[in-house]
């Protein structure tokens, strides 16, 4: 998530223009991402601006302008890291609005969420809310061409056949956190997780032939 961070902190301060003026800088973030009904800066804009930081990383992105959109990009996680979307609700958990950001951390007491956001004081920002307000926290992964990578990968294993193997797990929703190419007990956890989907598969945590088989059956239906 480094690259998505540096963008994203690139635009600190970019800022509405108050009165019948519309500062081009934040129009250019729905713009780009092809969302529409973005015409003035006076609308709410806090996914836009998270949609552009995540179109510009090579990220996934929701392509709409209301927050709770982004519910349904990436993986939960429980325990967020820098660069994860924290999504927010406003006025009550049940009502449709909210608010989204991108996480950078805790507060010292754990009551307060730090996220780096746009249309947070009419400007992208670094801002606090409260904990009791999180809908989710999620996870993104790299937009590219899905790659099933061959075994035997297990325990203890490194390097890009990992990599793709934990962006193939995450993108039917199993967690093993960052895609970081090494082959540590959340991805054993996440491959045995793959492996009960079907009956009478060896849940082991090694990713063999038949979990081969298995995971590219998923993504054929």
């Amino acid at each position: 998530m480094e690259q998505l961070l540096k963008i994203a902190f690139n635009e600190l301060g970019t800022e509405e223009i108050a009165g019948t003026e519309h500062n081009p800088e934040v129009l250019k973030y729905a713009k780009d991402t092809k969302i529409k009904g973005i015409t003035t800066d006076e609308i709410p804009w806090c996914s836009t601006f998270v949609n552009w930081v995540a179109w510009k990383a090579g990220l996934q992105y929701s392509g709409k302008a209301n927050a709770r959109s982004w519910l349904n990009v990436g993986v939960k996680v429980t325990t967020p890291e820098p660069g994860d979307i924290v999504v927010f609700w406003r006025e009550s958990p049940q009502s449709w609005k909210g608010h989204v950001g991108i996480f950078l951390g805790f507060s010292s007491d754990k009551k307060r969420v730090y996220c780096l956001g746009g249309n947070q004081g009419n400007r992208v920002s670094i801002s606090g809310y409260r904990v009791n307000t999180v809908l989710s926290y999620q996870r993104l992964t790299t937009v590219k061409k899905l790659v099933i990578p061959e075994p035997t990968l297990q325990k203890g294993s490194a390097g890009p056949a990992v990599v793709a193997l934990q962006d193939a797990l995450k993108l039917l929703s199993i967690d093993v956190g960052t895609s970081d190419g090494d082959f540590g007990k959340k991805t054993e956890d996440g491959v045995k997780e793959l492996q009960t989907r079907k009956p009478n598969l060896e849940i082991d945590g090694v990713y063999n032939e038949e979990t081969r088989d298995l995971l590219e059956s998923l993504f054929q239906a």
